[in-house]
């Protein structure tokens, strides 16, 4: 068993081909296959098999995955530990965010990291909370920014800050801009949130329920709109209001397609959290970055406030 059998059915699980898989390894589809085929004959059961959609991993390779990934993942740490030898903030540093956080000061302190390590590499990848859990687990990045705790037992997860959540509605709405002090006046309103999944207990769709509930707002009218993006545009429409992370609609408010309505009884806020692999390595670059970002919540920006540059350019001007 080698690492280019493992990376082979790696690749296969993610993209469910073949063809796609031999691509990604830059190697040709015979050696992906002839590869699966070694790892078969050395655990004794077939590991893929092929069906309608594509190539599916068998009840043996979805057994098998999980160590492949954590094997694969324990190499990459080896590999960043010895490059570590040569210097304690150099090297490669990779993160997993939710997108809504790039409206927030998270950039700002990027930024800051940035120009205080030159010598470090940063990556960004953006996907939602289930993604970006699932992104560290396979160790693709090196650490992860996500609402909720992510649940796999290899991951460990610390709460770094919070973020408010708001009542979003479209700019003609009969409470917009302003504050509601009894819920019960949302009543016939229609809210477009998530769909919930039973077996995730912590999510952005189970804060909203639990929030209506509290609110006597629990036989309210829910829309579920499985993307934040639909969400919103539906909210814009009037389709409906929303109850969402306050970072997700800075541009919206910026460009005033989107209003806010204060409403007391439904005021939440959504946990962020870092999360990493449990037996992972931070080399030195990591844990430069992880110092900068625990100085400053994480907050968003407001969204019609004046560039500071552009402020301090307009007084030199008068």
């Amino acid at each position: 068993m080698n690492l280019n059998e493992i990376e082979a059915l790696i690749s296969i699980s993610r993209l469910g081909n073949v063809t796609r898989a031999a691509g990604r390894l830059n190697r040709s589809q015979p050696a992906i296959t002839r590869r699966i085929k070694l790892l078969e004959g050395l655990l004794g059961a077939p590991l893929i098999e092929r069906s309608r959609g594509g190539v599916v991993l068998t009840e043996a390779g979805r057994c098998f995955l999980p160590y492949a990934e954590a094997g694969l993942a324990a190499l990459k740490d080896g590999a960043e530990a010895v490059k570590a030898l040569h210097g304690e903030e150099r090297g490669v540093v990779s993160l997993a965010v939710v997108g809504t956080l790039a409206a927030t000061n998270l950039v700002d302190q990027l930024k800051r990291f940035a120009r205080m390590y030159k010598s470090v590499q940063l990556e960004l990848h953006t996907a939602n909370s289930q993604e970006v859990g699932e992104l560290v687990r396979r160790a693709e990045v090196s650490f992860g920014l996500r609402y909720f705790s992510d649940p796999s037992p290899n991951l460990v997860s610390q709460q770094i800050s919070r973020e408010k959540m708001v009542v979003a509605c479209a700019p003609e709405h009969r409470w917009a801009g302003h504050r509601v002090r009894d819920p019960r006046l949302l009543s016939e309103d229609r809210w477009v949130a998530f769909p919930i999944v039973r077996s995730r207990r912590d999510s952005l769709a189970h804060l909203v329920v639990r929030r209506l509930t509290a609110a006597h707002l629990d036989g309210a009218k829910i829309l579920e709109i499985d993307s934040l993006t639909a969400q919103k545009r539906l909210v814009e429409a009037g389709f409906g209001i929303a109850l969402v992370p306050e970072s997700s609609i800075q541009e919206e408010l910026r460009l005033r397609t989107l209003e806010v309505i204060d409403v007391p009884a439904l005021r939440a806020e959504v946990p962020i959290f870092l999360v990493y692999r449990r037996q992972g390595y931070f080399n030195g670059a990591v844990r430069a970055l992880l110092s900068v970002m625990a100085e400053v919540p994480v907050k968003p920006r407001n969204p019609r406030q004046r560039n500071p540059e552009s402020q301090r350019s307009n007084q030199r001007k008068k």
